[in-house]
C-alpha cells in the first residue's frame, strides 16, 4: 500500500492490550492495526497529561495508510491504576525502565513482526529519544511530532519560563503532586516526575534520578533516521527547540518540516489542536516510514 493511499471503514477495531510493568503498575496499551499485515509499527507515546484514547484518530489514519500503531499510556493517567499523590510517585526512572518495556513485550506478543519505530507528542517525542538511546537496537526510527527539548534559553521570554521551572518541582512538593489540571499544565503529575522534566528544562541536559547513565553521551551515540514536524503555529515548541532536541543526536540523520493550518484544516497549527485532524501528520509520517525502511 502506497504512503498515501488508504481504505476508510474497513480497519479491524482496536485491541486492548492488559499492560503490567516490573514494579506491578498496569495500564493498557491501545493497538490499532491496518487491514492485513503490517510493514511498519509505530510504538507511540503521548504528551504529558494525555491519555492514549486522544491519539485513536491519528493511529486510524496511520492504520489506513499500512501502518500498525501501538499507544502507550503514561503511569498516572487514563487506564493506568496510579495517581500521583503524597504516597505515589515516580519519575523517568520508572517509566524507561518498568513502564515501556513492559509496553514493548505486550507490543510483540501481538505483532512480533514488522519494522518497529519509536515516536511522541511533546515529552513522548523526548521519551522516545531516551528510550531509543537506551535501547538502539529495539527501533529502527525515531518520530518526533510537536515536541522538541525543553531548554529554557531555546524560547521566547526565557527567564519567565526559568522560573517555571524553579517553581514547579516546588509546588509538587507542597501539594504531593504537580496539580497540573488546576494549573492548566499536564495532568496530577508525580513529584519526581516533574523534576526531571524541570532539571532538563533548567540544565537542558537530560537526566533521570536514580539511573546511573549519561544520557548526553548515549545520545550523542545513537544512529537512527528521525522524522521531526513541528507544527507553524505551536508556541511550547519553537524551531530552536526542536532543533536543541535533534543536535543531541549528531549521528541520527534528521528530516525537520513543517505542518501548517491549512493542511490541518484548522486555525492555526499548534500544540494540540493537530490531534482532531492528525490526516496531514499521517501522510507525512507514513510518506517518511515509506523512504526510510521496507
Amino acid at each position: 500500500m502506497s504512503a498515501t493511499s488508504f481504505v476508510r471503514g474497513s480497519l479491524p477495531p482496536h485491541d486492548v492490550l492488559p499492560v503490567i510493568s516490573a514494579d506491578g503498575a498496569r495500564a493498557e496499551l491501545l493497538v490499532q492495526r491496518p487491514v492485513g499485515e503490517a510493514t511498519q509499527v509505530v510504538y507511540w507515546l503521548p504528551a504529558l497529561g494525555v491519555a492514549a484514547k486522544h491519539y485513536l484518530p491519528l493511529a486510524q489514519a496511520l492504520a489506513e495508510r499500512g501502518v500498525a500503531v501501538a499507544i502507550h499510556e503514561w503511569r498516572g493517567i487514563g487506564s493506568s491504576n496510579k495517581r500521583a499523590d503524597r504516597r505515589e510517585d515516580w519519575g523517568y526512572r520508572q517509566l524507561l525502565e518498568d513502564d515501556l518495556p513492559a509496553g514493548g513485550v505486550a507490543l510483540r506478543a501481538l505483532l512480533p513482526r514488522g519494522r518497529l519505530t519509536l515516536g511522541g507528542h511533546s515529552l513522548g517525542g523526548q521519551m522516545a529519544a531516551l528510550y531509543a538511546s537506551l535501547h538502539p537496537q529495539d527501533a529502527a526510527g525515531l518520530l518526533v511530532v510537536a515536541s522538541g527539548a525543553p531548554y529554557w534559553r531555546q524560547f521566547p521570554l526565557a527567564p519567565l519560563l526559568w522560573l517555571a521551572y524553579a517553581l514547579a518541582p516546588w509546588l509538587a512538593r507542597v501539594v504531593g503532586h504537580l496539580p497540573g489540571r488546576r494549573i492548566g499544565f499536564g495532568g496530577n503529575e508525580a513529584r519526581q516526575l516533574i523534576d526531571d522534566w524541570a532539571r532538563s528544562g533548567r540544565t537542558g541536559r537530560y537526566a533521570a534520578a536514580g539511573m546511573p547513565v549519561d544520557f548526553e553521551v548515549l545520545l550523542g551515540r545513537l544512529e537512527l533516521p528521525i522524522l521531526g514536524l513541528r507544527m507553524h503555529d505551536d508556541w511550547l515548541v519553537p524551531p530552536a527547540s526542536l532543533s536543541w532536541l535533534l543536535g543531541k543526536m549528531p549521528r541520527s540523520p534528521n528530516a525537520q518540516q513543517v505542518i501548517t493550518a491549512d493542511e490541518l484544516g484548522n486555525d492555526k497549527a499548534d500544540h494540540f489542536g493537530w490531534m482532531k485532524t492528525p490526516e496531514a501528520v499521517a501522510v507525512r509520517v507514513a510518506q517518511w516510514l515509506q523512504a526510510s525502511g521496507p
